[in-house]
């Protein structure tokens, strides 16, 4: 095949699964930042958890609220549930790896925060009991992954968010969160500040 056809493939591929999850995600992409905006000026905090590159995407989802994504304006309140590697591992170790989310989640969530749930299968054992977790505080739920959903998709209630990338492999799926990150961050600020109603 040739490597510069290879690298043409995964940028024709990347394209593909961009645009089709641009018609299939653009409304409820919306409806998710409008909730998560709504969340952070009712004081709720958005919490964020997942595994491996969906660790480092809850990692930086969490940096461009705190701190800023493109334009100046104050903190807003977001965890990643994956950066404590004290509680990690206790948790881990104590309890059992599929808690560690679950039970940061039962201690710091409340009522009114959002939990962004990123399993790129939605089948992370882990992930699915931060979710049972987050619904037992009340709390909404958005959940990205790709394909049909897993199993994160029978559990998510009414008023909550699934945002599957269509398509199963794991590369195209974290390539697309990335930028569903990025218009979640977006739209929370257009929201914040007014510039979107």
């Amino acid at each position: 095949m040739g490597l510069i056809n290879r690298i043409r493939q995964h940028f024709a591929d990347s394209i593909r699964v961009k645009q089709e999850a641009l018609e299939r995600l653009a409304a409820p992409l919306a409806d998710a930042c409008g909730r998560m905006a709504r969340a952070l000026l009712q004081g709720g905090r958005i919490l964020a958890c997942g595994n491996g590159g969906s660790a480092a995407d809850a990692q930086h989802f969490a940096a461009e609220l705190v701190g800023r994504f493109e334009t100046e304006r104050q903190e807003l309140a977001a965890i990643a549930l994956t950066t404590d590697t004290s509680i990690l591992t206790a948790v881990g170790n104590d309890y059992g790896f599929q808690h560690i989310f679950s039970r940061q989640l039962r201690a710091l969530g409340r009522a009114g925060d959002v939990l962004l749930a990123i399993s790129t299968s939605g089948n992370s054992g882990n992930v699915i009991e931060a979710i049972r977790a987050a619904h037992e505080r009340e709390m909404q739920v958005i959940a990205l992954t790709g394909g049909d959903g897993g199993q994160t998709r029978a559990l998510l209630r009414a008023e909550d968010i699934l945002l599957a990338v269509p398509d199963k492999r794991t590369a195209r799926i974290q390539e697309t969160h990335l930028l569903l990150i990025h218009c979640l961050c977006d739209g929370i600020d257009s929201l914040l500040s007014g510039v979107e109603k």
